[in-house]
């Protein structure tokens, strides 16, 4: 697995609710700050108030081992109730040089089941650099190792997060 790769996590779950339901979480950009290990804020950004193609919005976000980051993510599919995918950009040059690509592309899928919905969140890491980027400049021989790390760390805060959505979707 290399990081030039666009490697990825993915996971899902059944929720039990219609898929209108599920969409106002999935599409609310501040849910996922209240169960997400690294996201602490979010806000819309210009005239946006809401999900829409295009949208913009500012996220802040912080780890242990990272410290503290700014990112601005901009809505690349606003389906109702389908999919609602965002790219995330590091405006500051954080991790590296500002390239205008992203250093991810997170998304969620509804998808009607007979139980209700089956809810998927997904991220795609690169191609612009990230925070994985520094360790691997530093120890390149461990690229794979730091992927699978990371992609690890991500799909358990995605985990959270899909938790989260089920919980206030069928509460």
């Amino acid at each position: 697995m290399r990081y030039a790769e666009g490697p990825s996590a993915a996971c899902d779950l059944i929720i039990t609710a219609e898929p209108e339901r599920v969409w106002e979480f999935v599409s609310d950009i501040t849910v996922p700050a209240r169960f997400s290990p690294e996201l602490r804020r979010v806000r819309w950004l210009g005239d946006a108030t809401g999900p829409s193609r295009g949208a913009e919005f500012e996220g802040h976000n912080e780890n242990a081992v990272l410290g503290a980051w700014r990112t601005i993510a901009t809505v690349v599919e606003c389906d109702r109730p389908r999919v609602f995918a965002w790219t995330v950009a590091d405006p500051d040059g954080r991790f590296g040089e500002v390239t205008g690509e992203p250093m991810a592309t997170w998304r969620f899928d509804l998808e009607p089941v007979p139980e209700g919905v089956r809810l998927g969140h997904s991220v795609r890491i690169g191609p612009a650099r990230s925070g994985v980027s520094l360790a691997i400049d530093r120890f390149p021989g461990k690229e794979e190792a730091f992927l699978r790390h990371r992609l690890a760390d991500l799909r358990t805060g995605m985990l959270e997060t899909l938790r989260g959505i089920k919980e206030l979707a069928q509460g």
